[in-house]
């Protein structure tokens, strides 16, 4: 159960509270937070971003001298959005928290907590959508290359990582929630347990089925433990990997080559769907590999190669 009275600081993420909210208050965020993990079966960060969301409606709404969340009504939800406009957030976190809002409040209305649905009312503000950076399938080569001299468990661990990342455009939780058995070395490919625990089987090259195997045959047995259980990848004390080890372990490997961008795990699954669709895969693929819910999200992918596309016309044609 996620605490309702959790509070961050005055950030672009979070708005800070001075006090928790009154216990009424407090209880009616447990039960969403409940709703979230248990019947949703959302990951822990989406329920902490949810929560965290509506816990700064609530304690606005409680500064506007409400008393329950019967009370909520369209205004007061569009005058905790310009508060948080006016400090400072961005279109993209203002959209978030929109949306967090009419999730919160068609919740509260099912559940008898309000008598109308006042987040129907809202629209979200568009944000500016950057298109995110990608390595060059050249650099992406570099990256992996040169991480094929190193026998140490890190070295191999670490190798075993990036060629995943690369080869299956997973999500880091994805990928750090892998397990032994999720290869299928026969049939070449990977069990992935993605958003709302939904399972999907990717393919995976030759390349990175070695680099596991390297791993598992000459790195993972030095670092097991009775603690590992079936982990596939673990951390140096024989945990299963962390998704934050495994993205400081990405931007120090990308960042040791001069020249290329800052970039983690995210940026390893743009970078394969942009590789994907330049190399003539068709959009549904990409979206069914990189376990998309609507084709809508997988579509900037076009973006980036037309991107890079106009870019190289404009070097490369004489009347550009």
């Amino acid at each position: 159960m996620v605490a309702a009275s959790q509070r961050g600081q005055v950030t672009d993420e979070d708005e800070a509270s001075t006090s928790p909210l009154p216990a009424a208050l407090a209880h009616v965020v447990e039960l969403f937070a409940d709703h979230l993990s248990l019947e949703r079966e959302l990951s822990p960060h989406t329920v902490r971003a949810y929560v965290g969301d509506v816990t700064s409606l609530l304690d606005h709404a409680r500064r506007m001298q409400l008393d329950s969340v019967d009370e909520l009504d369209v205004r007061m939800l569009r005058s905790w959005l310009a508060r948080q406009h006016t400090q400072g957030a961005s279109r993209r976190t203002l959209a978030r928290r929109t949306s967090s809002a009419r999730v919160f409040t068609a919740w509260a209305l099912s559940r008898g907590h309000l008598t109308t649905d006042p987040g129907a009312g809202l629209t979200s503000p568009k944000p500016h959508r950057r298109l995110p950076e990608v390595l060059r399938p050249v650099d992406a080569a570099a990256v992996l290359d040169s991480l094929a001299g190193d026998d140490s468990p890190t070295g191999l661990r670490d190798r075993a990582v990036l060629e995943l990342l690369y080869a299956t455009g997973a999500r880091v939780s994805e990928l750090c929630g892998l397990d032994l058995d999720d290869l299928d070395e026969s049939r070449q490919t990977v069990r992935l347990l993605g958003k709302g625990n939904k399972e999907r089987t990717v393919p995976l090259g030759t390349p990175a089925l070695e680099a596991v195997d390297a791993w598992t045959e000459r790195g993972r047995q030095l670092w097991v433990t009775a603690r590992s259980g079936p982990a596939l990848l673990l951390g140096a004390r024989g945990n299963r990997l962390d998704p934050r080890t495994a993205r400081r372990v990405v931007h120090a490997r990308v960042g040791a080559l001069p020249g290329l961008p800052d970039l983690g795990p995210h940026g390893l699954r743009h970078s394969a769907a942009t590789h994907l669709l330049e190399g003539g895969a068709d959009l549904r693929s990409v979206q069914e590999l990189l376990g998309h819910a609507t084709l809508a999200t997988t579509q900037i992918y076009t973006h980036v190669s037309i991107e890079r596309l106009r870019a190289t016309y404009e070097r490369a044609h004489p009347r550009a």
